[in-house]
């Protein structure tokens, strides 16, 4: 029987040697685990900058915004699960797919997109979500104009984000465009 825990963290208040063996011999005696040494670490998020990355997640104590003085626990998606996530949507976005309808593309993106938002809804992810949804219409934007030989341009008087808006793009963060659903959003 093969028995195995990938991933896990322990919170304290204050880490001791004591409590350090008593992880250990639970582990590794009672639970027969294998700890690996070369994996485990000990972090003091009290430092500054100082965090943890774990399921996805970087937890962090950063300062208070508004200057009260406190500092709260930071909770927004790793770089490395953000650095996936750009993998990904360059794959779908790439121009080996140029062949694949727009209105396609774009439910299969808005898709993906709905599915991560909802993992990483956790905490405080506003930043990383307007970060994503500028990368998302940003590829779209450039996609669509290397699908053919001339351009894509949107209608007269309409944005590119009006466009893939009305095609049922769904952004993570509302303010981007989920709230603009009506033709209003015309170029100034």
């Amino acid at each position: 029987m093969i028995r195995y825990a990938d991933d896990f963290v322990i919170l304290v208040r204050r880490m001791s040697t004591q409590l350090t063996e008593w992880v250990q011999t639970q582990l590794e005696g009672r639970f027969r685990l294998t700890i690996n040494r070369s994996k485990t670490r000990t972090v003091d998020l009290k430092e500054p900058s100082a965090g943890v990355d774990f399921l996805g997640y970087t937890f962090r104590f950063d300062r208070d915004l508004f200057g009260r003085g406190g500092r709260y626990l930071n909770v927004f998606p790793s770089r490395r699960s953000l650095a996936r996530l750009r993998d990904r949507l360059r794959e779908m976005t790439a121009s080996r797919r140029g062949l694949v309808p727009v209105k396609m593309l774009v439910r299969e993106v808005s898709r993906y997109l709905a599915g991560w938002g909802r993992y990483f809804a956790h905490g405080h992810p506003r930043r990383v979500f307007n970060r994503v949804d500028s990368f998302v219409l940003q590829r779209l934007t450039r996609h669509l104009q290397r699908r053919s030989q001339r351009p894509f341009r949107p209608p007269e008087g309409r944005t590119f984000l009006a466009h893939l808006l009305a095609w049922g793009l769904r952004f993570l963060e509302p303010t981007l465009g989920n709230r603009r659903r009506h033709p209003s959003a015309t170029r100034p």
